[in-house]
Order: C-alpha cells, then sequence, then structure tokens
C-alpha cells in the first residue's frame, strides 16, 4: 500500500456513518438526498461528470448509479425484513455491481432519476409502516441484525457519505482543470 494511505476498517466506517445521522431526522435526510445532489451537479457538463478525480475512484457519474442500484437493493430488503422478520440479507460486491452495471457509461441524469424514482417510493412506503413494522429485522451479512428503522438510517448516512464525495470529486476535478498549462494534480 503506498504510504500515507489510510484504509478504513469496517468499524471506522461504520463510525463515520453514524456521526452523519447523529440527532437528526434520517426520513428528512433520505427525502433531501436527491435534491442535494441535483443541485451539485446542475449544469456541470458530462465530461466534469465523467472524469475519475483519482485511477480506481469512481465518477460522479458512477456514484449516481451506485446510488440507484443500492437503493433498489435497499428496497428488496427492507420489505423483506417487513414480510419475513428475521430473514438472512445477503451483502453484495459494490465494485463487481459497478463492473455488470458499467456505472461509468450511464449518464448522471439517468442515474439521478433512476436514485429519486426509488427514494420516493420507500418514502411512500415509510409514510405508512406502523411502530412495528419499523422494528422487523434482518440478519446482514456483513452489519448483523438490522432493523427497517436500523436501515432507513444507515441510508441516510449513506447519502451523507456519497454527497461528500460528490462535492469532493467536482472540487478536486475542477482545480485540476485550472491549472496552468493544462498539467494534472
Amino acid at each position: 500500500m503506498p504510504e500515507g494511505i489510510h484504509v478504513e476498517t469496517a468499524e471506522q466506517y461504520q463510525a463515520r456513518l453514524n456521526s452523519y445521522v447523529v440527532d437528526k431526522d434520517p426520513i428528512e435526510m433520505l427525502r433531501a438526498a436527491p435534491d442535494v445532489l441535483a443541485g451539485l451537479i446542475e449544469g456541470a457538463p458530462d465530461a466534469l461528470l465523467s472524469r475519475r478525480p483519482a485511477e480506481g475512484k469512481w465518477s460522479v457519474r458512477a456514484i449516481l448509479a451506485h446510488l440507484a442500484e443500492d437503493e433498489l437493493a435497499s428496497s428488496w430488503r427492507y420489505r423483506q425484513m417487513i414480510e419475513h422478520s428475521g430473514v438472512a440479507l445477503p451483502g453484495f460486491d459494490q465494485d463487481e455491481w459497478a463492473r455488470l452495471g458499467r456505472y461509468e457509461s450511464w449518464p448522471a441524469a439517468e442515474g439521478l432519476s433512476m436514485f429519486r424514482s426509488l427514494r420516493e417510493a420507500n418514502l411512500r412506503m415509510f409514510g405508512k409502516l406502523t411502530p412495528e413494522e419499523w422494528q422487523r429485522h434482518g440478519f446482514h451479512a456483513e452489519r448483523g441484525r438490522i432493523t427497517v428503522a436500523d436501515l432507513a438510517r444507515h441510508m441516510a448516512a449513506h447519502d451523507v457519505n456519497h454527497i461528500i464525495q460528490v462535492k469532493r470529486c467536482l472540487e478536486k476535478i475542477q482545480a485540476q482543470s485550472r491549472l496552468p498549462g493544462g498539467q494534472k494534480a
């Protein structure tokens, strides 16, 4: 591993995500995320949204595709937990999904649209859940026992994580574009 690169453990990642939702309403965060992302990419040329900020890192359009497909997986998980409390919830390899889904080929608007549509469907469902349904659970392959409420909180934090990533990605690419002589940072 290159010197100076910090690899976050699963526990550190989860602690960071948890810090994003402390004392916040995860449902409001879930509701706001598609609009926040739309504001970040509004008016950005496709060439900018297609650039990777570094080797091995996802472009903004790939991040949006990931958010859409992760919302798809979460939609299924919520419904499985509600219908079959105690169900096993397998994990997935996000890099394999990116390869299979060809995330780098997705137009940014398409990823955002799919994310928004799936999120709206989940929010409609959340509005009708009973307190007991919020506490139904599954056993996630990586996170262990997780309730519907826990997964909603996790997804709100996941959104924040990727919103920060999109902001940094756009800032880095824009800074690279401003270097004298077209040099890359």
